[in-house]
């Protein structure tokens, strides 16, 4: 199945048109024919399946013969991450992880941050993309940069976790989590979080942990805490 994403479709709709970009893309890339059926979510959790009724390069339209809503899971996790000095590498992280399962991500601005000015229309194209790929139907939600001392002022429900790499007393993040409950986790930059914000967030109740006993780089051990959740849930 190969799913398509527009948010501007709702629950309501009997039929729906694609602007310019996406009906060539579907008439001349996939080369999709009148009576071919599509799949359509709104990254909202509605599945649609869909008839093709006009195939044409600069408008194809399609009358809606299902919809589902699909169920959210049962735990929200988030995940704060600090800009990657390549951008790439931010990237990865972005896909791989709305692959594996998220529902939240915010990118922080450390002391040690290389790079403090990002730019997140690429990374919401990331994030649909892969959202796409993975046959998911939830859009995880990428929010605007924050510095660091502000994010952690924020009221966060649920379990709070750093991961850090400083040689002070840690737990396993593994054995800390608990399923079905929503989990923040703070990833730092490739310096790593400074100590000074380390008992910042200590002091707003965030649990020291450690990914392992290797010191892994910002992206992987975004995706290593992100397939952790993933797996305590399953």
């Amino acid at each position: 199945m190969q799913l398509f994403y527009n948010p501007n479709i709702s629950e309501s709709d009997t039929s729906f048109s694609f602007d310019k970009q996406e009906s060539r893309h579907i008439v001349k890339v996939l080369r999709k024919k009148v009576d071919d059926v599509l799949h359509i979510t709104n990254g909202k959790g509605w599945l649609f399946e869909a008839k093709l009724t006009i195939a044409h390069i600069k408008h194809c339209t399609v009358d809606i013969t299902s919809k589902s809503l699909k169920p959210k899971r049962a735990y929200n996790l988030h995940l704060a991450v600090a800009p990657t000095k390549m951008n790439d590498r931010y990237e990865w992280f972005l896909e791989k992880t709305t692959e594996i399962g998220i529902e939240t991500i915010t990118p922080v601005i450390c002391d040690h941050s290389e790079r403090k000015t990002i730019k997140t229309e690429r990374f919401e194209k990331i994030i649909q993309s892969a959202m796409k790929q993975s046959l998911q139907c939830y859009l995880p939600k990428l929010n605007t940069p924050i510095a660091f001392k502000d994010f952690i002022s924020q009221d966060i429900s649920g379990q709070k976790f750093i991961a850090h790499c400083e040689e002070m007393d840690r737990k396993s993040l593994k054995l800390q989590l608990k399923a079905n409950e929503n989990c923040t986790i703070l990833i730092g930059p490739e310096g790593d979080f400074s100590v000074k914000e380390i008992k910042m967030a200590l002091q707003h109740n965030f649990i020291p942990v450690t990914l392992g006993d290797t010191r892994l780089r910002t992206e992987t051990a975004a995706i290593a805490a992100c397939h952790s959740v993933a797996f305590v849930n399953e």
